[in-house]
């Protein structure tokens, strides 16, 4: 009883701490496309072996869940030090290996930790925070993804030019082990006296609610209409505008700067309005920009207006449905959060497969494939419903 009350009395403390981790996390998870020509030719491989290195990456990341059930079974604080020790392990193995092999590992080891860390830390959260304002919490430590993007890669890009493409990895170590020192002080163990069940059996259980089922193929439909936009619109502006190297400073720009100002927009209104209503809309403005976006060819100024509009209002969603889904089976909460972050990786492998497909057709077609996803995506969160009426 003292270390819950401690719990809810500290919980912003924990809030800092928990964005502090997934910073550090997504800087060395973002750094990798940040830095790929160099981080290619630094390790001695061409950009088609690193490409063949992160899908290898993102499919041992897709069996995170599996390990994220650990969590509801033997607790939240557990489930967080397991994600912790396999991101500083990787990071280890990769300064030590000094390989090729050794970064495969390593950056493989840095998602699936990523992916049992953020299911268990959002279980935490969702056990001590009411539902009516976990937006504003959640939000704050989604803040990470564009911190590890706007300062952390840059950062670590810094010790890959000027000293090796190791440094990074032996410094994010130390930071790992630091970290989980920290962490283990400050963090409570956990008292749930819920039954335990088997690993598995939590994962079967969330994977039979037709809610949790429901939020599954919305995010990946609309994970999907993102990441056919994603994966050419830099060609499309390069094409339209006889752009080369601006390319990559415009979409760092609009990608950083939409995933910041969208982050910062869900804590403020995510608890003021109605979860669901709030991702509708947010497809809805991600549908409309989408559709917006093949007519804007002539003017890059409103070329980057759309494409600001579809990452706030789709890193909006990601947020929002996460809040929503928090709630929607108690019992296996951590194992529901596993799944919908799998699904995100999903939605990505979508967007690989057809993006360049569609492109060979038209912008217009990679625009309106988006739109049917997003608006799929609308009609199956009327599908997600709570065990209890809150917003």
């Amino acid at each position: 009883m003292n270390n819950q009350i401690s719990a809810k009395s500290n919980i912003g403390e924990h809030v800092v701490l928990f964005t502090l981790i997934r910073t550090v996390i997504n800087s060395a998870y973002r750094m990798v496309y940040a830095m790929q020509p160099l981080l290619a030719a630094s390790i001695g491989v061409n950009l088609g072996d690193l490409a063949v290195a992160l899908s290898i990456r993102s499919l041992l990341g897709s069996f995170s869940p599996f390990l994220a059930t650990f969590t509801d079974t033997y607790g939240r604080k557990k489930g967080m030090l397991f994600g912790m020790t396999l991101f500083t392990l990787g990071m280890g193995i990769t300064a030590v290996l000094q390989s090729f092999i050794g970064f495969i590992i390593g950056a493989s080891l840095v998602v699936v930790g990523n992916g049992v860390f953020i299911p268990s830390m959002q279980s935490y959260l969702s056990d001590y925070v009411p539902f009516e304002r976990r937006g504003k919490i959640l939000s704050i430590t989604e803040l990470s993804w564009s911190m590890g993007f706007i300062l952390g890669a840059p950062a670590l890009g810094v010790l890959l030019t000027r000293i090796d493409w190791i440094a990074p990895h032996i410094v994010l170590t130390v930071i790992g082990l630091l970290l989980m020192l920290i962490f283990w002080r400050i963090i409570p163990a956990d008292t749930s006296k819920k039954i335990k069940q088997p690993l598995l059996q939590n994962l079967g259980l969330a994977l039979r609610s037709a809610p949790v089922l429901a939020g599954v193929a919305a995010s990946i439909s609309s994970t999907g209409a993102n990441e056919v936009v994603n994966m050419v619109f830099g060609e499309w502006i390069k094409d339209s505008f006889g752009l080369a190297f601006a390319t990559l400073t415009i979409a760092s720009v609009v990608i950083g700067g939409s995933e910041l100002a969208s982050e910062l927009l869900s804590a403020l209104i995510l608890d003021r309005v109605s979860k669901q209503k709030a991702i509708t809309v947010a497809l809805i403005i991600n549908a409309l920009s989408s559709l917006a976006l093949p007519f804007t060819k002539q003017s890059l100024t409103l070329t980057l207006i759309a494409l600001s509009a579809i990452f706030i209002s789709f890193e909006f969603f990601l947020i929002g449905l996460i809040t929503l889904m928090s709630e929607v089976l108690p019992a296996a909460r951590a194992s529901v959060m596993a799944v919908i972050i799998a699904t995100f990786s999903a939605g990505r492998v979508f967007g690989a497969l057809f993006g360049a497909q569609l492109y060979q057709i038209s912008f217009l077609a990679i625009c309106l494939t988006a739109v049917a996803l997003d608006v799929f995506a609308a009609f199956l969160v009327q599908k997600i419903y709570l065990t209890e009426s809150k917003k």
